[in-house]
C-alpha cells in the first residue's frame, strides 16, 4: 500500500487562526495552571477516558537520526501532550516512525505518557510474534497499549495471539484496520463478532461510507473507532483552497479548516479519536485545539456536509 505525502496546508489555514479560542494550545503548553481540558470519550470495552485528538505517523515520523528532522518531531510531540491528547498510532509498515518515536520518548522522559497503539503487518503466528516484540521494544520500550491487525492481515492468525498476550499483560487492548471501502464487510464481520477493543477505519467529509454500517456496528457492540485518513490524504485543504471558514463554525467553537474536518468526525458519537498524521508543530498545535469546546450537533454536521458538498 502506497499514499501520497502529507501535502502542505499552509495556503489553507484561516488568517488569525485560535483568536475565537482562549486558551491556545501554546498557553496550554507554557502554562501548568488549571484551565481547559481537552475533551475526552470513554473505551467502551473498560471505561478508560480518552482525549479525543491523537496523532498518526505515517510518513512524518519515517525520519534518519540528523538533528534537523527530529527537532520538529519533538516539538511536535512536546506540544501534544502539552494540549492534553495521548494517542500516538504507528505500524512496522511506516519504516523507522516506530523506532523513531521511542527514540524521542526516551530522550523527553515521557515513555510513560502516550497512549501507544501499533500493528502487526505480517504473515504467520511465528513472523507476527517477532514483529510484535520487536516493535514493543522500538516504540513503548516494552509497553503497549493498543496491537492492531494491520488491514487485516492474516487476521485470523494474529487476534487469538494478541488475545493470548492481552490476557498476559503484555498489552492491554486489541483492535483490527482497514483503509478500504473494499473491506468494509469483512470490518463490520469483526466489529461483531471478534469482541474487539478498538477499530480503526477511514472516515471524513469526503468519504463518510462508515457511517452505514461500520459506526452503527462499532456503537452498538462496545468497540471504540480510531479513525485514519481524517482530512481525506490533504484532499479537503484542496477543495475548500481559499474559501472562507463559515461564520457558524464559531457556534461549534471552530476558527479553521482543519478544525471544521476533525470537529465533523467528532461529531459521529461512535467516534473515540481521529489521528492525523503531521510533522509540523504549527499544524499540531491548530490540530488539537479541535478536542476543546463545543462540537457539532446533527443539524451542523448536517450543514457541514451541505457546505462540502456545495
Amino acid at each position: 500500500m502506497s499514499r501520497p505525502p502529507p501535502p502542505s496546508r499552509r495556503e489553507v489555514l484561516v488568517a488569525g487562526i485560535g483568536a475565537a479560542l482562549a486558551p491556545s494550545v501554546s498557553a496550554v503548553a507554557q502554562a501548568p495552571a488549571p484551565g481547559p481540558r481537552m475533551l475526552t470519550r470513554p473505551i467502551p470495552s473498560s471505561g478508560e477516558a480518552l482525549p479525543v485528538i491523537g496523532m498518526g505517523t505515517w510518513q512524518t515520523f519515517d525520519v534518519g537520526g540528523a538533528a534537523n528532522e527530529r527537532a520538529p518531531l519533538a516539538q511536535v510531540l512536546q506540544k501534544f501532550f502539552a494540549s492534553g491528547a495521548r494517542l500516538i498510532d504507528s505500524s512496522p509498515m511506516y519504516g523507522r516512525s516506530e523506532a523513531v518515536v521511542g527514540d524521542l520518548l526516551k530522550q523527553s522522559g515521557q515513555e510513560k505518557t502516550p497512549f501507544l497503539a501499533t500493528k502487526v503487518w505480517t504473515r504467520g503466528k511465528a513472523e507476527g510474534a517477532a514483529q510484535m516484540a520487536a516493535s514493543l521494544q522500538k516504540m513503548g520500550h516494552g509497553r503497549m497499549d493498543l496491537m492492531q491487525v494491520h488491514n487485516l492481515l492474516d487476521v485470523d492468525v494474529h487476534l487469538p495471539v494478541l488475545r493470548e498476550m492481552k490476557a498476559a499483560k503484555k498489552l492491554r487492548y486489541v483492535g483490527v484496520t482497514h483503509y478500504q471501502r473494499g473491506a468494509f464487510d469483512d470490518l463490520e464481520k469483526h466489529i461483531k463478532t471478534s469482541k474487539l477493543d478498538f477499530v480503526q477505519l477511514p472516515y471524513s467529509l469526503a468519504m463518510r461510507d462508515a457511517e452505514a454500517r461500520l459506526l452503527p456496528a462499532a456503537k452498538e457492540h462496545g468497540v471504540a473507532v480510531l479513525v485514519m485518513e481524517p482530512f481525506d490524504k490533504g484532499n479537503l485543504f484542496r477543495k475548500m483552497k481559499g474559501k472562507p471558514l463559515p461564520d457558524w463554525a464559531s457556534e461549534f467553537d471552530c476558527s479553521s479548516w482543519a478544525q471544521f474536518f476533525l470537529k465533523f468526525i467528532l461529531g459521529h458519537p461512535a467516534v473515540n479519536c481521529p489521528i492525523p498524521a503531521t510533522s509540523d508543530p504549527a499544524h499540531l498545535e491548530d490540530n488539537v485545539k479541535a478536542g476543546f469546546g463545543r462540537l457539532p450537533d446533527d443539524k451542523l454536521r448536517a450543514r457541514m456536509v451541505k457546505l462540502f458538498e456545495s
